[in-house]
């Protein structure tokens, strides 16, 4: 993001075992503040019925897990044989990110219309809602790891002369990618159960849907290069 990843990783030039995996995990925690994921991750937890600090933590966990796999499925081969995706299937890929964002964007504004954060969360909006469940988060976290972001990361630990040392940077990059995505929820879900900001949640709910909504058209555009990325 913004230069901020080359800059890390540049720290790691010429390290020893400690400071590359120090490095690494440097990655791993910034990892879960790129745009992508912060959109993805406030209008999930706040479209929510239950918005505690333990329900956002556990669904970080698990959006955190499915990140930490596909950055080891997508990564090993990248790090052993030089294979990557093909550009058709990284586009598809990044697509995917930005349907995702702009269905739990929708579906805030949605919820939203239909007063649910107004009401206190009414005795109808009390069914389960599957895209917060662990598997729902888990299965975000799936695709979000196929993003262009996550094979930043890669692409820089494949710059590492040892294959064995690449190894180990990334299994520590995807284990603290997935901490940095805990601990991001739970401090969005701690805000919100705050009595203020829950109270405010009404007024605030479609400013986050919208942005979120644009942000997540925005990057199907750039996917596609019709649009740039930030550099």
């Amino acid at each position: 993001m913004f230069g901020l990843d080359d800059w890390i990783a540049g720290l790691s030039q010429g390290g020893s075992f400690a400071v590359v995996v120090l490095v690494a995990a440097l990655l791993g925690l910034r990892h879960a503040t790129d745009p992508d994921h912060i959109a993805a991750v406030s209008t999930l937890v706040a479209s929510g019925r239950e918005r505690a600090t333990g329900a956002a933590a556990r669904l970080g966990a698990w959006w955190g897990a499915g990140h930490a796999l596909t950055l080891l499925v997508f990564g090993v081969p990248i790090l052993l044989a030089d294979r990557f995706l093909p550009d058709v299937l990284q586009r598809g890929a990044e697509t995917g990110v930005a349907a995702l964002i702009v269905f739990l964007a929708v579906r805030l504004l949605v919820r939203w219309h239909h007063g649910a954060f107004a009401l206190g969360d009414a005795a109808g909006d009390s069914h389960r809602h599957p895209v917060r469940s662990p598997l729902g988060a888990f299965g975000i976290g799936l695709v979000h790891g196929m993003g262009g972001s996550a094979g930043v990361g890669v692409l820089l630990l494949a710059a590492i002369p040892s294959q064995e040392l690449a190894l180990v940077a990334l299994v520590v990059l995807a284990v603290f990618t997935a901490v940095s995505m805990t601990i991001v929820t739970t401090g969005f879900g701690a805000v919100l159960s705050v009595r203020p900001v829950a109270g405010s949640l009404a007024a605030a709910a479609p400013v986050l849907g919208t942005t979120s909504l644009a942000f997540g058209l925005w990057y199907a555009a750039a996917a596609w290069s019709l649009a740039p990325y930030p550099v």
